[in-house]
């Protein structure tokens, strides 16, 4: 069984989830992990499926997407065994006026701490700019020092910022 990343990108309408999705069911593969969203009226898919279809098969599978004008792309995931699966613990929220750097500067700040970042989004409101971020933060890390730094540069960027652990339901 292999497991496979398909993105989908283009102007968004009606139908592309479900046509993906049933390209994808056709062949055999089965839905693992999933991100879809609009972004200023474009259409963005992440995904990774298993099952037993070869890229070249997914591919022409989604060739229907791709002779409508969008941006589709298959490719082998193959798993990293020095790399450890991150489950995100803290969430990171961030308000305040749109400005170049933000994103960089504390997702920076995420990463100097040892910390992951596992999901990001960002959305413009008007004026507003809000980034959530969850982020994996290893075993003993200082979340008190971290929330410290990112208050620290978040002052420098003129945005507010919060660090929160992330409560985990439970099923």
């Amino acid at each position: 069984m292999s497991s496979l990343a398909v993105t989908v990108v283009g102007h968004d309408r009606p139908g592309i989830i479900a046509a993906a999705a049933d390209a994808l069911a056709t062949c055999g593969m089965n839905l693992e992990d999933s991100s879809m969203t609009l972004l200023r009226g474009h259409f963005a898919m992440t995904l990774v499926c298993a099952g037993d279809a070869s890229v070249e098969a997914v591919r022409a599978a989604l060739g229907p997407l791709e002779a409508s004008g969008l941006d589709v792309a298959v490719r082998e995931v193959v798993p990293d065994p020095d790399v450890p699966a991150a489950t995100a613990t803290h969430l990171v929220t961030v308000y305040g006026a749109d400005r170049l750097g933000i994103v960089a500067r504390l997702v920076g700040v995420v990463s100097e701490a040892g910390g992951n970042v596992t999901d990001l989004t960002t959305r413009l409101s008007g004026e507003l700019y809000v980034l959530l971020a969850e982020a994996a933060l290893p075993a003993g890390a200082d979340a008190d020092g971290l929330r410290t730094r990112l208050e620290q540069v978040a002052a420098e960027l003129g945005v507010e910022v919060t660090l929160r652990p992330v409560e985990n339901d439970e099923l």
